[in-house]
């Protein structure tokens, strides 16, 4: 039976039409199901928190109250700026070594590369304990130094217990040990460069130094930034250990209290608020440095040398 003429045909159902809305609708409903399930651990994960929270404020055991006596006292304030003082010297240490130190791992000069490898599998073979405790009993083992001619005469020699007090063990043992670890970081940063980079700036007339402090490092230290961010918070924690030479950190300066008061549970969790404030501070700030040293880079991804370089 034919439709009348002037009139429009009857809408045919197509099977490729039916299959690709059949595909619209399973994807909607997938879409739906991941949203609800994501909202289902949104939740889950509220309610948890909610618990832990008021787990910790109705704890008695924390005596909050005496955790609000100590967490601005001078002892502790003391304590909490050497900690900070031994991260930020350390971390100096460490940049400036190891930024000296890949360009060594680098070089085409195999003494400088030997002296590299021999110096990071060095200080990443031995455990930060046995470092610290050997660099504050460094007088033992070498009673006093001498600067002069190698199998020669001495022109300057001094005592090491002059200057071998705890707080220059810490600054040496983890400037040192981080440099290890920072300088390979530096390394794959500058190898992450494209060689092209390079190449043209050398065709430029750019002298080696030039290269690498206006073409290789600027555009390096934005990849590093973030590991070596993360190193500096590590390094933060690990300053822990420097009560086991006593040195008045924070750590120790919250244990001599309690060892004097016996309120062990709230002193510690004095600690555990300044060492959580100082990595929240220190994630900011890496956040801070990731967006200022990426933001130009952005607009100027074509261009082949950066042109501050210029």
């Amino acid at each position: 039976m034919t439709a009348p003429s002037g009139d429009k045909p009857f809408p045919s159902s197509s099977p490729d039409g039916a299959s690709s809305a059949t595909v619209n609708l399973d994807k909607t409903s997938r879409r739906m199901r991941r949203h609800v399930g994501s909202n289902i651990a949104g939740l889950v994960a509220v309610a948890i928190l909610l618990f832990v929270v008021q787990g910790l404020a109705r704890n008695s055991a924390l005596q909050w109250s005496v955790v609000g006596q100590y967490l601005f006292s001078a002892t502790v304030m003391q304590g909490l700026m050497r900690t900070l003082t031994i991260t930020a010297v350390a971390i100096a240490i460490a940049v400036v070594l190891g930024t000296l130190l890949a360009n060594m791992r680098l070089s085409k000069n195999r003494v400088l590369r030997a002296v590299n490898a021999v110096y990071v599998w060095f200080f990443r073979s031995i455990p930060l304990l046995v470092l610290l405790i050997l660099a504050y009993n460094f007088s033992l083992l070498y009673s006093n130094l001498s600067i002069g001619i190698p199998f020669g005469p001495s022109f300057v020699t001094f005592m090491t217990r002059d200057f071998t007090t705890a707080m220059t063990a810490a600054f040496l043992t983890f400037g040192l040990q981080q440099a290890a670890y920072t300088s390979e970081v530096i390394r794959a940063a500058i190898m992450s460069v494209p060689k092209g980079q390079t190449e043209a700036a050398e065709a430029l007339g750019m002298t080696q130094w030039r290269i690498m402090k206006r073409v290789v490092l600027p555009q390096a230290a934005r990849m590093a930034i973030p590991p070596i961010a993360n190193e500096t918070i590590n390094l933060c924690k690990s300053t822990s250990l420097v009560a086991f030479i006593s040195v008045p950190d924070l750590l120790y300066s919250v244990q001599e209290i309690y060892s004097r008061t016996f309120q062990v549970v709230p002193l510690l969790v004095v600690a555990t608020i300044w060492y959580t404030v100082i990595v929240s501070v220190l994630t900011l700030i890496q956040w801070w440095l990731e967006k200022v040293m990426q933001g130009p880079s952005r607009g100027n991804r074509s261009a082949l040398i950066p042109a501050e370089a210029l």
